[in-house]
Parts: structure tokens; C-alpha cells; sequence
């Protein structure tokens, strides 16, 4: 696919992003499994503010889905994004900075406050995510513009978004537009826990609908009850038409028409900060294919920009980086030397 106009339609949960260092006892005394995304409650999620109390943070807005697609617009790609936020200052600060980022907004609003999520990152760089949903657990298939949707070359959307019932028919909805269209389908597994239990429902959906689908090599092994990620890829590639399987420091893994690569990674083995890695990793491939690169280009592109990203605090590049990127990518120097 190459179409420089190439139209980005994505569903994800908007949230303000809230990233602080913490070590290990402090996570165990709040009683969090680490390197996972634990959905909180308002009790829980009074409990972690007040921990932050006096903490330095870094406030961001986030999510998913949102980290890829304004990965995407800051790499040159026309993109759209769809969720919900609340009437507040975070749903402000959110609106406004997608407008700032020219990111087109089609955010609903609701009456429920605006998604957040505590982002807590141990000297070993994993993250521990603590979400409340907010808002986003009310986005229906009634706040989808279909009329946009229409008009993308590609959808995009995770597994976070299979979190209540009426998140699940607002991308049922979604799918079934994009039957008969041409319009490629791209999902991001994202969330273990999300695969364990909806399994048969992921796989299903990746038969029936997905072209491209990514997962990590815990979300694959629970999807194939297979611990080679290779093989996962090779088992997921029957099911799709480019599955993609992200081993970490191992790198990556990319089946295409019955041939599995493996990508490696591009960029430092000691990263910083992993919050956001897949998302901007996602960006990266679907940024090579609305260029026109081939499969193998793509991943490594992926491989590249998820590079980038943990060499950082936070998943969002600056706007003086996200240029500098887009320029090594547009000129071809992003590669490394031989």
C-alpha cells in the first residue's frame, strides 16, 4: 500500500497518562504485580493519588491507541482519532492537545471524569500501569462518526477496548463497516489479561476481520498456548495476512504469505522508560505501510521509532524530536550503518 494521503482511523481509550519512578518494595506495598495494567477503582485510585502526593510526575495525555496515532500524525500520516473523554480539565487538556498536535478529534464527551492512568516505573524500566477508565468505559457504538470511518484506508484498535459491553459493540460495529470496503484492519492484541479472557473471541476476530495484527509474546503464547514466540507468529500468520510477535530485547517477529522474519531491535538494550513502547512500535509498521515500504522496512521502521521511545520518559516524542525523526525517516538515515 502506498498512498501518501493514506487516512488513519482509530478507537482507543483517551487517558491522561501520569509516569513516576518508584522502586520495587514501594510497588510491593501497594500491593502491584509488576509490568502489568491493573484496572482500579475510585478507592484505589484515591489511594495511589495520595502516594503521588509530593512525587515528581510527568502528566501527559495517553492511551493505547492515542500514543499510536499521534505517533503516526507526527511522522506525516493524516490520522483520526475516536474515544471519550469527561467535561473536565483533564477531557481540556486532552481536546487541546490533540488540536495543538493536529491529531482531527472526534472524542465524544460524557458526564463521567476524563480516563487516567498512574504509570509506575521501576529502576528496571518495566511499567506498572493503574488505569481508571472514567469515561472510556461509556464510548457505544453511537459515538462513532461512520461517516469517517468510511473514508480511512485503515482501521486501527486494541484489545483494552474489550473492557465493558459497550466497548465491545462499538468495535463489533466498526468491524462489520469495514467488511466490503477497502479498508485494512489492524489490531494490537495489548493487554494478557484481556487475551486470557477473551481468547476465543480475539482469535475469532482476527480470522474473520483482521489484515494485520500485533501481539507480544505473552499476549501470543496465551493466544497459541505456545512459548516460542516464532512459532506463535507462524501460528498467527495462518490466521491473518501479517502477524507480528514482539519478544522484547529479542526483538520481533513478522509472518507474511507463510514466511516468518525476525526483525531485531534498533535501539538501546537499557531503556529508560517501556510505557508506550508497543503503540509506538505499532505507528512504525503502519507508517511504513501507508509509505509504501515493504514488510521487512516496516518492522525495522517499528523496530526504530519503539527504539526511540524508551530511551525516554513517556511514549510521546517532543515536537522538535518527532521532527528529526520523520526527516531520518523520510531521507532514509534512520538506518543504522552497516
Amino acid at each position: 500500500m502506498r498512498n501518501p494521503s493514506a487516512r488513519v482511523y482509530g478507537i482507543g481509550n483517551t487517558l491522561i497518562d501520569i509516569i513516576t519512578s518508584v522502586t520495587d518494595d514501594e510497588l510491593a506495598r501497594l500491593g502491584l504485580h509488576k509490568g502489568t495494567m491493573h484496572l482500579t477503582d475510585k478507592r484505589k485510585r484515591l489511594e495511589l493519588e495520595a502516594f503521588l502526593s509530593g512525587r515528581t510526575s510527568v502528566i501527559t495525555p495517553g492511551g493505547d491507541c492515542p500514543n499510536t496515532l499521534i505517533t503516526l500524525h507526527a511522522m506525516g500520516v493524516d490520522t483520526t482519532l475516536a474515544g471519550k473523554i469527561g467535561d473536565d480539565a483533564f477531557g481540556k487538556m486532552y481536546a487541546d492537545r490533540l488540536r495543538i498536535m493536529g491529531v482531527r478529534n472526534e472524542l465524544a464527551l460524557s458526564s463521567e471524569p476524563t480516563g487516567s492512568s498512574i504509570i509506575l516505573v521501576t529502576p528496571d524500566s518495566e511499567r506498572t500501569m493503574n488505569t481508571y477508565l472514567g469515561a472510556n468505559r461509556f464510548y457505544s457504538a453511537h459515538d462513532i462518526v461512520l461517516e469517517s470511518l468510511r473514508l480511512s484506508d485503515v482501521f486501527y484498535f486494541t484489545g483494552y477496548m474489550w473492557d465493558t459491553p459497550e466497548q465491545q459493540n462499538a468495535i463489533m460495529t466498526a468491524l462489520k463497516e469495514t467488511r466490503n470496503r477497502d479498508i485494512i484492519v489492524a489490531f494490537d492484541v495489548a493487554d494478557s489479561f484481556a487475551v486470557g479472557r477473551y481468547r476465543d473471541t480475539f482469535l475469532r476476530i482476527i480470522t474473520d476481520y483482521c489484515d494485520i495484527v500485533f501481539a507480544n509474546s505473552e499476549e501470543a503464547r496465551i493466544l497459541f498456548n505456545n512459548y516460542d514466540p516464532h512459532e506463535c507468529c507462524r501460528s498467527m500468520g495462518k490466521l491473518c495476512r501479517i502477524a507480528i510477535v514482539k519478544d522484547g530485547k529479542r526483538g520481533s517477529y513478522i509472518s507474511r504469505a507463510g514466511k516468518v522474519v525476525r526483525i531485531p531491535v534498533l535501539g538501546s538494550l537499557e531503556p529508560v522508560d517501556t510505557t508506550g513502547a508497543g503503540d509506538i512500535y505499532a505507528a512504525g509498521f503502519l507508517y511504513g505501510l501507508c509509505t509504501g515500504r515493504t514488510t521487512d522496512d516496516s518492522g525495522e521502521i517499528a523496530s526504530f521509532l519503539a527504539g526511540e521511545t524508551i530511551s525516554q520518559q513517556g511514549a510521546q516524542f517532543t515536537e522538535e524530536k518527532a521532527l528529526r525523526l520523520r526527516t531520518a525517516l523520510e531521507d532514509g538515515s534512520w538506518r543504522p550503518a552497516p
